[in-house]
């Protein structure tokens, strides 16, 4: 079993009245306040790890997001990480999301891009490295919201993806980490983000 199988469960669904349904509740009513900051919060009592468990938004995709109704990566091009597939393949979009993560992990592990000492150099490609990683993580919100934002709300869950998701427009706005022209397939949804910013 890979790194990602096991990170990437699909996620229980909670039965009302247990631990996994009080703490979706609290998501709930956390996330679309505003503050991020009490949204993320332990609630008191509650267990760490139920915590942890319960806000894994892409658990939940795994569910839906399967090589037979995603047989294609729709938000982006073919995957190719230049080390160990080096000429572009077509893949599904569960398969994407494991080469990436695996990359991403990769990439993170290795000490000349990313050095774990204090005050250690950062190479001279960091930002391109890191501009990489911020681009191919949008072509995965992408395929989410392309291709799922309808099983995302049924489930009620359209608040954790857009609070992840603002973050994440908002950091990579501030540092200029995505050109433009990727952010296409989301501009009208990013720019609702941005404009009050």
């Amino acid at each position: 079993m890979s790194l990602n199988q096991k990170t990437f469960r699909p996620k229980k669904s909670a039965t009302s009245g247990t631990k996994g349904a009080q703490l979706r509740k609290h998501i709930d009513a956390t996330l679309g306040s505003g503050n991020l900051r009490e949204a993320v919060k332990l609630p008191p009592g509650e267990d760490l790890n139920e915590w942890l468990a319960v806000n894994l938004l892409f658990g939940t995709l795994t569910e839906f997001c399967t090589p037979e109704n995603c047989s294609t990566m729709t938000a982006g091009p073919k995957w190719a990480d230049g080390v160990q597939i080096k000429k572009p393949i077509e893949v599904s979009a569960p398969k994407y999301v494991e080469y990436l993560m695996d990359w991403i992990e990769t990439q993170l592990d290795d000490e000349s891009i990313f050095p774990q000492r204090l005050g250690a150099a950062f190479p001279p490609n960091f930002r391109e490295v890191v501009e990489t990683i911020f681009k191919r993580l949008f072509r995965v919100y992408a395929h989410i919201y392309h291709s799922h934002f309808q099983k995302i709300v049924s489930l009620k869950e359209e608040a954790h993806l857009n609070t992840c998701f603002k973050h994440f427009i908002l950091f990579t706005h501030e540092f200029i980490l995505i050109d433009k022209k990727e952010l296409a397939p989301l501009q009208e949804l990013i720019e609702s983000i941005i404009a009050p910013y």
